[in-house]
C-alpha cells in the first residue's frame, strides 16, 4: 500500500499517470489531503474508478486523538495521538499573541537516552513517516478549528535520527499545495548528531536550528546526554558555526536549568566563552520534573544570575516562558503514564 500523503506532487503525478489516470487528478487529490480528509470517499470530485483504485492501493495516515488535556492557565493543549499500528505520540499546541504554534513528535520514543527527558526514559519504538508528522498538525487544526502558523520539531524523538522522513515532511508542509507553512516558521531541535547538522546545512532550508546543549563542558554534558560521548561539545559547536556560515540562519541553543548540576556562575561563564562570536540565542529552560530522574529546576534567583552573566558577555538569552504547567506539557510524560497504565504499571 502506498503512503499517499508522504508523496511529493511530482511523485503523486507519476503514480497517478502510470496507473492510467490524468495528471490533473493528482492536484485534486493533493487539495483534499491539504484539507485533512481521512478517507478517499471524501474526495467528492474524483471519479468512482479512481476512488476505488486509491482505496485498493493507498492509505491516508491519520492521527487519532486518544487523550486531550487543556491547560486552565493558558489554553495550551496537549494531545496523545494514536496511529494505525497502536503506537502513541504527544503533540502540544500553544497559543501566542501572534498565533498558534505546534510542537511535533518525529519518533515514537527516543534512542538518545538523555537522563532528564521523560521520552528517553520510555525507550524507542520506531520513527514516524512524513505523513504521520503532518497528521499531527492536521488533527490538531481540525479539532481546534484554528490555523497553525509555526512549527517546532521538539516533541518526542530526535529529528535528525529520522533525517529522510523529517526532510520530506519539511518540504511537504511548506509546499503551497499542502499546508503552506513557510520554512522560516519552522524550528528543528537536535541533541547534536553532528554529521546530520552538516547534511541539513547542505540542503539550504530556511529553518531555524535549535541545539539542545544543556551544559558548557564535556564532563557535565556527558553525564546527562550520552550523545556527547560520540559528538563532544567542540565538534558540535564547530558544526553550529559552519551551519550559520552556510545558511545565514541564527542558531538557537536550549539549556535546561537543573539545580546544582549546570546552573552555577562558573557554568554561565564557561557557556559565554563557548558561544563567543557565534550568532546565536540561548533559551534557558527550567527543567521539568520527571519521575525517577532526581532533577529539580533551578530557582528563579539562580536563573536570573545565570542570564545576567550571559547578557553581560554579549550573549542574547531569555528564560523560556512555561506553558501548560498543569498538564505536564513537556513531551514524553503523557505517553509514559498512558502505556504504564495499559500494562497495569
Amino acid at each position: 500500500m502506498t503512503n499517499i500523503k508522504s508523496l511529493y506532487k511530482s511523485e503523486l503525478e507519476e503514480f497517478i499517470t502510470s496507473n492510467g489516470f490524468p495528471r490533473f487528478r493528482a492536484g485534486q487529490i493533493l487539495s483534499w489531503l491539504g484539507k485533512g480528509v481521512t478517507s478517499f470517499d471524501e474526495m467528492r470530485n474524483l471519479p468512482k474508478n479512481l476512488i476505488e483504485f486509491l482505496r485498493g492501493s493507498c492509505y491516508i495516515s491519520v492521527a487519532n486523538i486518544e487523550k486531550k488535556l487543556v491547560s486552565s492557565y493558558d489554553n495550551t493543549v496537549k494531545y496523545l495521538f494514536r496511529f494505525a499500528d497502536g503506537e502513541f505520540v504527544e503533540t502540544v499546541v500553544m497559543s501566542y499573541h501572534h498565533g498558534y504554534s505546534i510542537c511535533l513528535s518525529t519518533q515514537v520514543g527516543c534512542k538518545m537516552g538523555c537522563t532528564f527527558c521523560a521520552t528517553g526514559r520510555s525507550g524507542f519504538s520506531r520513527s514516524l513517516t512524513a505523513s504521520e508528522i503532518l497528521s499531527q498538525i492536521e488533527a490538531a487544526q481540525k479539532d481546534l478549528g484554528v490555523r497553525i502558523g509555526n512549527i517546532v520539531l521538539m516533541g518526542m524523538g530526535e529529528p535528525l535520527d529520522n533525517f529522510d522522513n523529517v526532510v520530506r515532511f519539511l518540504r511537504l508542509v511548506s509546499d503551497e499545495n499542502g499546508l503552506n507553512i513557510g520554512m522560516r516558521h519552522i524550528t528543528l531541535s537536535t541533541c547534536g548528531i553532528v554529521p546530520r547538522i552538516y547534511d541539513l546545512a547542505k540542503l539550504g532550508l530556511a529553518i531555524t536550528l535549535s541545539v539542545s546543549l544543556h551544559a558548557p563542558d564535556d564532563e557535565t554534558r556527558s553525564k546527562t546526554m550520552p550523545i556527547n560521548r560520540k559528538y563532544p561539545i567542540p565538534e558540535l559547536i564547530r558544526a553550529c558555526r559552519d551551519y550559520f556560515d552556510a545558511t545565514g540562519r541564527r542558531v538557537s541553543f536550549e539549556y535546561a536549568m537543573i539545580d546544582g548540576v549546570n546552573d552555577s556562575d562558573i557554568c554561565a561563564r564557561k557557556l559565554s566563552e563557548l558561544l563567543r562570536g557565534l550568532n546565536c540565542h540561548v533559551n534557558l529552560i527550567p527543567v521539568n520534573p520527571v519521575s525517577g530522574s532526581g532533577f529539580k529546576k533551578s530557582r528563579t534567583p539562580r536563573q536570573q544570575a545565570f542570564i545576567n552573566i550571559l547578557t553581560k558577555s554579549g550573549i542574547t538569552a531569555t528564560v523560556r516562558r512555561t506553558l501548560g504547567s498543569d498538564i505536564n506539557a513537556s513531551c514524553g510524560q503523557l505517553r509514559r503514564s498512558h502505556t504504564q497504565n495499559d500494562k497495569g504499571g
